[in-house]
């Protein structure tokens, strides 16, 4: 037993260097191979929009979108971003120049204590980015691994279709 624990002790701090593109912009990171997406986000390049939740992909606090897919990141392996586009809330508008989506969820009051809010706009950017006029199954389907424990979801869903019939998500 003892030669197992010491091959995993190994493995666990084999490093590993990845290039990807986040947020636009190239980026070259020396990770651990047994490191995480969301650790990864937030504690070496300290993005900290991408939130840690339930650590087990069931609450999707952490999404993130990786290849124009939504991915929770707090189970997703770091090592299989290599080569990959990722956008998390931080690449999707700022305060400055905010993302339809984020304009519509703040007028539609979809925003309350705001921790899973980042993941239900990256839940919901992808799938207005495929389907530019979702109904209201669409959008529910799109959520369905996005908890917020503040609201009943109404305003959410409103919000995403009030950014979809202004059109205004391809255009960013």
């Amino acid at each position: 037993m003892a030669l197992s624990n010491n091959l995993v002790k190994e493995v666990s701090t084999l490093k590993k260097t990845i290039q990807f593109t986040l947020n636009g912009q190239e980026v070259t990171v020396d990770i651990e191979a047994d490191a995480i997406l969301l650790d990864l986000l937030r504690e070496t390049l300290d993005l900290t929009g991408t939130k840690k939740g339930c650590g087990e992909g069931e609450c999707g606090a952490c999404t993130v979108i990786v290849n124009d897919e939504a991915v929770n990141s707090c189970i997703y392996p770091a090592f299989k971003v290599e080569n990959c586009r990722v956008l998390t809330i931080e690449g999707l508008g700022s305060r400055d120049h905010p993302h339809p989506l984020q304009v519509s969820f703040l007028e539609k009051g979809a925003v309350q204590c705001g921790f899973c809010t980042p993941g239900m706009l990256l839940s919901a950017h992808t799938l207005l980015q495929k389907n530019r006029n979702p109904e209201e199954k669409d959008i529910k389907t799109a959520l369905a691994g996005n908890l917020c424990r503040c609201s009943g979801y109404q305003k959410i869903i409103a919000a995403v279709s009030d950014a979809a019939k202004k059109n205004t998500i391809n255009k960013r």
